[in-house]
């Protein structure tokens, strides 16, 4: 049968697109798996002289100079990806990564790692996804042909997404086989990564709004997100639940002092959430979600802040293994909602900053939720930490149902379709 005149290619077969892809996803995987080798090793440095609370309390520190770097730059960073060629701001940035990995991998080698040299790498990762997020997030839609706009989106933010939550999997495995083998594939990742954007040809650009001045500019970012209930909802929920209830900033100790297992048993939980998160993604591109969005989005983050509730008071390896799964096929199904309301609701020529409170608010969800968890845990014990963190997550999903009733009435993605409230009611008899 000929093929319809007006069916456009899906986006993995336009080869712009299918290299921003593969660069998205590589980079992805590389800083996050990255981010849980530095705590390991940030943890593992710091018990040579410390105890388990002060140890735990350095973790938290970590997660907090890589947020105060992208809250400071939050107000720039995504004008800067509305003004400038979004793919010189992903080489850019890519390159940082890349050279910072490099030299991590190289003091670890030669044993010359401290504590400082990873609080400094933490940093210079906290600038680069300041400046990548907005940029990449911006740049897809620039790729593909206004019709596969939606599955564009989609596609896009599953390799986040992918990368985001099965990272630390990649991180813990090739950790346990060496560190200086992790170090190397990471590395190689940030690399590959970086030649894919360059194969990525001139895109158009927004036209930059010449009438309004920076300021004004950064400051309708923050106005649009405010005043779009749908998506400041999707985008506080997932704020305040990971910053409440993530639990990886304390795999470590977990595996260390809880259940005994060491850096074999650290690299098996850290590969849990990706597993989960593998699963739930796989299931989606066969069965892609069309319906009932919002509370389907709202039921996952009760799951997840569930199964953390149970690896926090789990003192059986396995158990806690499979609640780390369960998390992150939770957590998979979240962030894909979120994602993809935050593109399709968004104009083009805001995106870049409106990406920038997004990356912000992931930002502070995870880098600031692992601060949490380190000072929550130096304080009551890390078990303590995750279960308080289980439960305050459920009491603020039960109180964003409330709060934000445009969440749980969101049917589809489609801006322009009604919700359930807007429906037809039928006549009562």
């Amino acid at each position: 049968m000929a093929r319809p005149v007006n069916a456009h290619p899906h986006p993995i077969r336009i080869a712009n697109f299918r290299a921003y892809f593969l660069s998205r996803l590589l980079g992805t995987i590389a800083v996050s798996a990255q981010a849980i080798i530095i705590g390991w090793q940030v943890y593992a440095l710091a018990r040579q002289t410390m105890d388990i609370k002060e140890a735990a309390f350095l973790l938290g520190m970590i997660g907090l100079v890589q947020f105060v770097p992208l809250f400071l730059l939050t107000p720039v960073v995504g004008l800067v990806a509305d003004t400038f060629d979004r793919r010189w701001i992903a080489r850019w940035t890519t390159l940082l990564l890349t050279l910072n990995a490099a030299g991590l991998g190289y003091l670890t080698w030669s044993g010359q790692l401290t504590l400082p040299f990873l609080f400094v790498a933490a940093m210079f990762v906290g600038i680069a996804r300041a400046f990548s997020g907005p940029a990449y997030s911006a740049l897809a839609p620039n790729l593909v042909p206004r019709e596969v706009l939606p599955t564009a989106i989609a596609v896009s933010s599953m390799a986040w997404q992918v990368g985001m939550i099965a990272g630390p999997s990649v991180g813990g495995v090739l950790y346990a086989i060496h560190p200086d083998v992790a170090y190397v594939a990471i590395s190689a990742m940030l690399a590959i990564s970086l030649l894919l954007i360059f194969l990525i040809s001139p895109v158009p650009q927004p036209p930059v709004q010449k009438d309004r001045r920076p300021i004004h500019r950064v400051i309708d970012g923050f106005r649009y997100v405010r005043d779009n209930r749908l998506v400041l909802a999707a985008i506080t929920l997932d704020l305040f639940v990971v910053l409440l209830a993530g639990a990886t900033a304390l795999l470590p100790v977990f595996a260390r002092d809880i259940l005994h297992v060491g850096a074999d048993g650290f690299g098996l939980l850290a590969a849990g959430m990706g597993i989960g998160a593998t699963s739930a993604s796989i299931w989606f591109s066969i069965y892609p979600m069309k319906t009932e969005v919002g509370l389907k989005m709202i039921g996952a983050v009760i799951v997840f802040a569930l199964a953390i509730l149970t690896f926090g008071l789990s003192t059986h390896f396995w158990l806690s293994l499979v609640a780390l799964i369960v998390a992150g096929a939770a957590d998979m199904v979240s962030v894909y909602v979120r994602q993809s309301l935050i593109q399709l609701h968004t104009p083009d020529e805001m995106r870049g900053r409106v990406g920038a409170v997004s990356a912000l608010t992931i930002s502070a969800s995870n880098e600031l939720g692992e601060t949490e968890s380190g000072l929550l845990a130096s304080v009551i014990g890390p078990v303590g930490a995750v279960v308080f963190g289980g439960v305050a997550a459920i009491a603020i999903t039960l109180a964003w149902v409330r709060i934000f009733p445009e969440l749980r009435l969101a049917k589809t993605f489609d801006p322009k379709a009604p919700s359930r409230k807007d429906q037809p009611q039928e006549a009562t008899p």
